[in-house]
């Protein structure tokens, strides 16, 4: 990406023409923490006429260095997010985007700055949240049933045709992923196997999130300000979309609340069920949590060699590539309750 007085100068002529603005300024840059896939920036821009009049906090969302095999491209996610804000979805507005990496060096997309926490650590175990988590579960459960029943418009055509076996979808995309490593991985094989063995009969493909989970959410003391990250949203059972959310990696020590660190999947799968949801099938929830850890181990692997052999010098990187071994213990542990018949 260009450099800040360059980014600034290229970015308020920008938003000039976008806007229709007669005058642009920017200031007060600063990374956002967090997304390890993509870099989001956050700024001030002082606008004078256009659909922006007026000072507003802005946030760009744009590629990292290297790049993750199973991420949309940022004028996709705008997309998404466009489609998500229509249906009534709370996420940040978009405003703008563009694909023209002359720009600023990259891709990117602006849309407004939303207040509230990301930080899943914080939520699932400071006491300050302790009696606001039933009310966030509460309400995620009835916005991933509202995600599942967005309209999938004309400008979402980059999506293709809804598989007829989503789950066969899914595997014949994890192999593909497993081919690409040069190191053996006998547990990510063992998963393949039992998830082509126990697969069920297909479920209507629905519009998923693809990384619904506690900290790609902004919460506030007041409910859910807005669901973040769709780079991997696509068509999916949703049980997918569950499982992921349930999934033991993304409980950030709450392992004991199993909805999400936050609290019991039986209060997560009323609020969706209550909200139009589908009936939540806990068998097919199981399944599809033996194909998060998979997929956490896949997309572990991936950010890994990011580093290893993409070169992008980051510490969450290199960290993330010890996350296999856990997500390992996982699948092991969910193959073995299955077979004993529990959880």
């Amino acid at each position: 990406m260009l450099a800040a007085d360059s980014r600034t100068a290229a970015l308020e002529a920008f938003l000039k023409q976008a806007s229709g603005a007669r005058d642009a300024a920017i200031r007060g840059w600063r990374r956002l923490s967090g997304g390890a896939v993509q870099e989001c920036w956050a700024f001030e821009a002082e606008m004078r006429g256009g659909a922006l009049d007026g000072s507003a906090t802005l946030v760009l969302r744009t590629d990292a260095p290297t790049a993750l095999a199973a991420s949309r491209s940022r004028a996709q996610e705008f997309a998404l997010l466009r489609a998500a804000f229509a249906a009534g979805v709370p996420v940040p507005e978009p405003l703008y985007c563009s694909e023209d990496a002359a720009v600023i060096g990259r891709p990117f997309f602006l849309m407004r700055w939303v207040s509230g926490v990301a930080d899943g650590a914080a939520v699932v175990r400071s006491a300050e949240w302790d009696a606001r988590r039933p009310k966030l579960l509460t309400e995620l459960g009835r916005q991933l049933a509202a995600i599942h029943a967005m309209p999938v418009a004309a400008n979402l055509a980059f999506l293709g045709e809804p598989p007829t076996d989503p789950a066969a979808a899914r595997l014949a995309r994890y192999r593909e992923w497993l081919l690409q490593f040069d190191d053996p991985h006998p547990v990510a094989e063992l998963a393949l196997r039992w998830l082509a063995r126990e697969r069920r009969a297909p479920a209507q493909a629905v519009l998923c999130h693809g990384d619904f989970r506690t900290g790609n959410y902004l919460a506030t003391h007041d409910g859910i300000a807005a669901i973040l990250d769709w780079e991997f949203a696509d068509w999916a059972d949703p049980h997918e979309d569950i499982g992921w959310f349930c999934s033991k990696s993304w409980r950030f020590g709450a392992y004991d609340r199993e909805a999400g660190g936050l609290g019991t999947r039986e209060a997560f799968y009323r609020a969706y069920e209550a909200a139009g949801g589908r009936l939540i099938d806990p068998e097919r929830v199981h399944y599809w949590e033996v194909a998060a850890s998979l997929r956490w181990l896949l997309l572990a692997l991936q950010q890994r060699d990011r580093f290893l052999k993409g070169g992008e010098r980051s510490l969450d990187l290199a960290l993330t590539g010890r996350r296999p071994a856990e997500c390992e213990f996982e699948i092991i542990r969910l193959i073995d309750a299955h077979a004993r018949g529990g959880a």
